[in-house]
Formats: C-alpha cells, sequence, structure tokens
C-alpha cells in the first residue's frame, strides 16, 4: 500500500523520537529537492525503529550457501519459537554457539517447524537486536550469547 504523508522540516532527531513514541516501524528521510526513485538511492533513507532483547538460543540452521540462523524461543515455561536472527558474533561467541551444538541435541521449542534445525539445550541466553512492538523476530540479529542464570 502506498500512502502520502505530509513533509516535515526540522530536525530528523526528534521527529525519530516522535515516530518510535507513536508504536511506528519507522520513517523515510529524503533530501528536499530529491523525487521519488524506485531502488536504492542515496536521497531517501529508511530508519527503523529496533530494539534489543534477549531470548533463547534454542537452535542453529545451516543451510548450505546461506549465512548460518540463530533460532530463537521466550525464555518463559511456555518456550515459544519466535524466529531466527542472523548470527553477527564475535569468534568466541560464535565457537562457544557451535560447542553448545556439538554437546548435544535439545528439543525443539512450541511452534518451530524446521526439519533441518540443530536443536541446543536450553541455557544459552541471545541477545538479538529486531524491529520493536512485533510478535514474531523481524530484521534480526543475534548480538551476544551468555548462559542462562540459574
Amino acid at each position: 500500500m502506498i500512502q502520502y504523508s505530509h513533509h516535515v522540516h526540522g530536525g530528523g532527531a526528534d521527529f525519530y523520537a516522535a515516530v518510535d513514541r507513536m508504536g511506528l516501524e519507522g520513517m523515510v528521510s529524503k533530501r528536499e529537492e530529491s523525487s521519488y526513485r524506485s531502488g536504492d538511492t542515496e536521497a531517501w533513507v529508511k530508519t527503523k525503529c529496533y530494539e534489543e532483547v534477549d531470548f533463547e538460543v534454542a537452535g542453529v540452521q545451516r543451510t548450505p550457501g546461506s549465512a548460518p540462523l540463530a533460532l530463537m524461543a521466550t525464555r518463559d515455561a511456555e518456550r515459544r519459537y519466535v524466529g531466527s536472527a542472523n548470527i553477527a558474533l564475535t569468534k568466541a561467541m560464535r565457537e562457544r554457539l557451535y560447542a553448545k551444538v556439538q554437546e548435544g541435541k535439545g528439543s525443539p521449542p512450541r511452534g518451530a517447524d524446521k526439519p533441518d534445525a540443530e536443536w541446543i539445550k536450553p541455557g544459552l541466553v541471545g541477545r538479538v537486536k529486531t524491529l520493536k512492538r512485533e510478535d514474531k523476530l523481524r530484521h534480526a540479529t543475534l548480538r551476544a550469547i551468555r548462559e542462562a542464570k540459574p
């Protein structure tokens, strides 16, 4: 859907803060003199509203020819699958994650339908950057991991 919006001249940081408070996904900024063109351009920029949230790292999906994905679940008793995140960890963190994969098999969280996934035992918490106010992960990146506290 295409929707026309009125322009707002002035401070982008203040406008972004208002967009975030209103619960919107983000905003589009453009140079005043630029006209719309499809495709990538430096004249138009979309800025999204993100947050960082802790989830359980439930598994990993490694598909030949694709970047590996971390499969994430809620950390409550329901242990519900919430989606996948691109893995953006330091080398040491990646090694810890893959060591967990090698340690043994865990069970998939509720709602996960990933037959080629490598599930790990609960106990690993991942810090995920994702779009705000979403039930499922969108544009998500796994940024850090740590052992869960008992």
